[in-house]
């Protein structure tokens, strides 16, 4: 197990180039086995996340090749409808895999899938949604098989916005036959990536971006060569480090509708934000003043994966801030560690009070989750002497160099053996 020593009380300066997001890459890869051509992926991050989703791509019979950056999926001879159970249940977005699966084989089998223990993110919407579009569907032993001789077009509206469920009847209706309509689908930017990935391909898809997305089904899809969209939730995190911490970053490829949310909120901080193309610079003192409240909500609403960043910047804030987090239930568990450092921080249910202090202190820390891992990491920052992180696991499922990247900004962070 490897940890992160941390010496805090540095402020960052440079520019920060953003990988590819996470939450674009995984659902690309999961939708490249729509054809048997091959598809090639370009600044593909090496994150375990998305390791984890080649290594089922390769169960399924496709051949994996990196090359500089780049991932080449062929997927000619994949034969396997099963997904290996000791692979989705560490990913939690291998439930893509159903609607590309069942497109492809007719019949899928996958089991309950994982990820970060932050809530009951259950997939029954994944499933009414294939249910409706002719799926049959079966639940058993820690199991769900689907099978379908045809897949049929249908109206499905959401109860509500998921981003999953959006992206994966997208993928299930692209070559069913007639018309599809998703109601109250997500909006999140990642979708509408996902749209173009499919039209690149040939499939006839609109709406993504906005409440209804439109899927006319094709007979056959082709091989693409694509570049996913930048990752918003990094960008937010070196944001939030260099609010936090002080001193003037940039940056690049992003932009500032994608992260309009956040950066709303630095600037009620106190930070100094400007915008240029893909290009998002910060200037911070490193004293801000605390945002009353925060409300976690879908696109384009304040993002949940950025919560636990902004509480870990609202412990040394002046005054309270309150933290509502709207969409998953047990998304606090690192606000414990937090108090390790001399944050004030109170719970309760989906409701967090952070009451900032002048400075918080080193400690040594766990994460239990991604995001909740990088907040750990941006408190040990801003504190004073040195902090150790443990249990990287879970930070590398959405952060490639990170201590690298954050090396680059002056900051003093190193990863050893623990």
């Amino acid at each position: 197990m490897d940890k992160f020593i941390v010496q805090g009380g540095l402020k960052l300066f440079g520019a920060a180039e953003i990988q590819a997001a996470k939450n674009a890459v995984l659902p690309l890869l999961a939708a490249s086995v729509l054809t048997d051509e091959k598809v090639i992926l370009h600044n593909v991050p090496s994150i375990s996340d998305v390791e984890n989703m080649l290594h089922i791509l390769s169960e399924l019979g496709c051949v994996i090749t990196r090359a500089q950056g780049s991932v080449i999926i062929d997927g000619k001879n994949a034969v396997s409808h099963e997904l290996p159970a000791s692979l989705t249940r560490e990913l939690r977005s291998s439930v893509f895999m159903l609607g590309s699966v069942l497109t492809r084989f007719h019949r899928a089998k996958i089991s309950y899938p994982g990820g970060c223990d932050i809530g009951l993110r259950p997939i029954d919407l994944h499933l009414s949604g294939l249910k409706r579009l002719g799926v049959t569907i079966i639940e058993e032993n820690g199991y769900v098989i689907c099978s379908a001789d045809k897949i049929r077009g249908a109206d499905i509206l959401l109860d509500f916005p998921s981003v999953g469920a959006t992206e994966n009847i997208m993928l299930a209706a692209v070559k069913a036959e007639g018309e599809t309509v998703i109601r109250n689908a997500a909006k999140e930017p990642e979708i509408a990536d996902l749209q173009n990935f499919l039209l690149s391909m040939g499939a006839k898809v609109k709406g993504a971006g906005s409440g209804t997305v439109i899927i006319e089904g094709v007979k056959a899809l082709h091989g693409v060569e694509y570049t996913p969209i930048r990752d918003r939730i990094e960008a937010g995190t070196f944001l939030i480090a260099a609010a936090c911490c002080g001193g003037e970053i940039e940056t690049r490829g992003v932009t500032e509708e994608n992260i309009a949310a956040l950066l709303h909120k630095l600037r009620e901080n106190g930070c100094k934000i400007t915008v240029k193309g893909d290009k998002i610079r910060l200037q911070s003192s490193g004293r801000l003043k605390s945002a009353s409240l925060v409300q976690t909500l879908p696109f384009p609403g304040f993002p949940t994966d950025l919560q636990a960043q902004y509480t870990a910047l609202s412990a040394t804030a002046r005054g309270t801030t309150v933290v509502e987090e709207n969409l998953f239930e047990t998304r606090y568990k690192y606000a414990g560690e937090l108090k390790k450092m001399g944050a004030d921080v109170t719970v309760r249910g989906r409701t967090a009070v952070i009451r900032g202090v002048d400075k918080l202190h080193g400690a040594s820390v766990t994460a239990s989750d991604l995001r909740g891992g990088a907040a750990l990491v941006i408190a040990a920052l801003n504190a004073e002497g040195e902090s150790n992180v443990f249990d990287l696991s879970h930070i590398d499922r959405g952060y490639a160099l990170f201590s690298e990247k954050l090396s680059g900004l002056g900051a003093r962070i190193r990863r050893v053996k623990a």
